[in-house]
């Protein structure tokens, strides 16, 4: 679903989450075949032992410290905080941005990929 750059920011969830799937879409695929077991969840807000402002959180082991010969298990978990999400941007075109790195960080930690590591690359 196309963003009206004359809408107020997103707050309908199907448009967030279409925002979300655009981000997914925009992973290089040479990167995203190398996905394993993940999902992408969009909360309202993050859990209350977490920050307010969190707009996202990885939750699982990243690739880089899996035994690759155990079964798969459960999925490794991404979720996105739309609440804080919405808080934090101003326009649409800022939200569709912010969505986009918050998405491309998650997925990172996947790949094994630190805080430290990912605000050199400007994602954190």
């Amino acid at each position: 679903m196309p963003l009206d750059p004359l809408d107020p920011l997103v707050t309908d969830p199907a448009r967030f989450d279409a925002l979300v799937e655009t981000a997914l879409d925009e992973i290089p695929e040479e990167l995203a075949t190398l996905v394993r077991n993940l999902v992408v969840l969009v909360e309202e807000e993050p859990p209350p032992e977490e920050p307010d402002d969190l707009l996202g959180l990885y939750d699982g082991v990243a690739l880089t410290h899996r035994d690759s010969w155990g079964p798969a298990g459960l999925p490794d978990r991404i979720f996105l905080f739309r609440g804080p999400l919405l808080d934090f941007c101003d326009t649409p075109e800022q939200l569709a941005h912010e969505v986009r790195v918050t998405v491309v960080h998650e997925v990172a930690h996947h790949f094994g990929i630190d805080d430290a590591r990912l605000h050199d690359l400007g994602y954190a």
